[in-house]
């Protein structure tokens, strides 16, 4: 069964944002529009380079109303040491959920139980808490940023205007479809 329009399970968590230790939980995600980025494990090769791209858009997240949290099965303190050791993690401004009982990593169906690490999983939210986007990647395949943000973009489009849709590659300003019998073998 698809995670597609299922509400998100409940949860409560330990994040390393901002140079402290916070509580996040399943209502925190609510309200508002969310990302969740599910990665292997802190001190690893793709994983810093994925995080810091989200790090360099994460303006362009929060000018549209998203806030972004990360997770893997490491522990906030983990978290907070790779910041302090790494320049490209410690330039992170959004939440970096610690989940080491897995339970996080389970909800999203994302958890690779043999080894204890998740698959990378990128969920997006809408304020209901209803997953609207939810892309998995084998560990050695990395993600874009940019193409997350557009993902978003064209996921609060569709909400905000019943009965259009975004085509292929679709940005904002650029036209949508409005489905009917009209366009039925025309596009």
């Amino acid at each position: 069964m698809s995670l597609i329009n299922t509400e998100i399970k409940p949860f409560k968590a330990t994040a390393f944002h901002n140079g402290k230790f916070v509580p996040v939980s399943d209502a925190d995600l609510k309200g508002k529009w969310s990302v969740v980025v599910f990665y292997p494990a802190d001190f690893t090769f793709v994983c810093p380079t994925e995080l810091g791209d989200l790090a360099d858009e994460y303006a362009d997240f929060q000018k549209i109303g998203v806030e972004v949290y990360a997770v893997s099965t490491d522990t906030h303190f983990t978290h907070k040491a790779w910041a302090d050791a790494s320049e490209t993690i410690k330039k992170i401004r959004y939440p970096m959920i610690g989940d080491p009982t897995g339970n996080i990593t389970r909800n999203f169906e994302v958890m690779i139980e043999t080894e204890g690490l998740a698959l990378r999983g990128t969920f997006v939210i809408n304020p209901e808490g209803v997953i609207k986007v939810c892309e998995i990647h084998d560990l050695g395949i990395g993600r874009d940023a940019k193409e997350l943000l557009r993902k978003v973009q064209a996921a609060q489009y569709v909400a905000s205007h019943p009965g259009e849709v975004c085509p292929a590659k679709w940005t904002p300003g650029e036209a949508t479809l409005a489905p009917s019998l009209d366009l039925v073998g025309k596009i």
